[in-house]
């Protein structure tokens, strides 16, 4: 994203840290996508307060690299900044727009912000919801990879729509990005959840690519049972799924073999964002008092085998 919008000649600076702080202060940031190499001169730094208040700050980062990082970023926000977290799961703010359920408790998933360190740096305000359909990764520090898709959906946490809204995916259709406006952002950030929170569990479980667990009977039937508790949760908070969990995997078995995200960040020993992917579910149902054997198998498994790697912390 920072790339894209460097390139279509939007000013763009980025917080970065280590070893791609200094490969993109020496080569820029790299972007390729299939034949295509591009690159484009970055701000960088690793201290926010050096860069300053932002018009938009996008959060391109893993769940647990936020809950270290949020209190780093405030330097960043002023009073018109709009945070967009182009993020996996669950995000921290989920049930809080959502409609009261007593049920639910004081709303806040301790399982995504535990300690309300990302709460207490963003607020909810200046906060737009965001979900990523295309893949990306990052073979050596300052690169990217660009793989397919190239959709953003944004949208109001409460929903409706808003002129923000539509200035940020006007801003990102620019930098040729496919940004959509939603009315209902928590929907689609459930729809999507639906689809990735068994897939990626599992790969990081058992190193499979996607398609051998879709092609893997017992697999795929953990996999549908575990999608029908998450479909019920989503039904009891507003976020509804009318499709099959058959009908899902179908489009997932269309993207060919291809390795998740949590399994790419298990071969690389980095940290697994399991809370917002399967916890923050799990904690769902639990308040609801909604039985989850299946959800509660994927996460006990996938934690430990974390746990053991130490990729979750104990």
């Amino acid at each position: 994203m920072a790339a894209r919008l460097a390139l279509s000649g939007q000013q763009v600076s980025g917080l970065a840290r280590g070893a791609t702080l200094a490969a993109v202060r020496a080569h820029g940031l790299r972007l390729h996508t299939g034949a295509k190499r591009e690159s484009c001169a970055l701000t960088v730094s690793d201290d926010a307060a050096t860069l300053g208040p932002q018009d938009l700050v996008v959060l391109a980062l893993k769940g647990p690299a936020l809950v270290q990082s949020a209190a780093a970023l405030r330097p960043l926000l002023g009073p018109g900044t709009l945070v967009l977290p182009a993020m996996n799961g669950v995000p921290w703010w989920f049930l809080q727009t959502g409609a009261a359920d007593p049920r639910l408790g004081d709303r806040r998933l301790l399982s995504v912000d535990p300690h309300r360190q990302i709460e207490a740096a963003l607020p909810l305000a200046q906060v737009l919801g965001c979900v990523v359909h295309l893949t990306c990764s990052s073979p050596e520090p300052g690169l990217i990879q660009h793989g397919f898709g190239k959709r953003l959906i944004v949208g109001e946490p409460a929903g409706g729509t808003s002129a923000r809204v539509a200035a940020v995916c006007a801003a990102l259709a620019q930098a040729d990005i496919q940004a959509e406006p939603s009315a209902d952002i928590r929907q689609d950030i459930w729809y999507k959840l639906w689809g990735n929170m068994t897939m990626n569990p599992v790969s990081a479980l058992t190193g499979a690519t996607s398609d051998r667990i879709l092609d893997d009977p017992l697999v795929f039937g953990f996999i549908l049972r575990t999608m029908a508790e998450a479909a019920e949760i989503g039904a009891q908070i507003g976020c509804p799924i009318t499709q099959s969990g058959e009908e899902r995997m179908g489009l997932a078995r269309q993207l060919g073999a291809f390795r998740t995200s949590m399994l790419q960040d298990t071969l690389a020993a980095r940290p697994l964002e399991l809370d917002a992917l399967v916890t923050a579910v799990q904690e769902i149902g639990a308040r609801l008092k909604q039985s989850t054997p299946c959800i509660d198998a994927l996460l006990g498994l996938t934690r430990l085998m974390a746990r053991q790697r130490g990729l979750y912390p104990a």
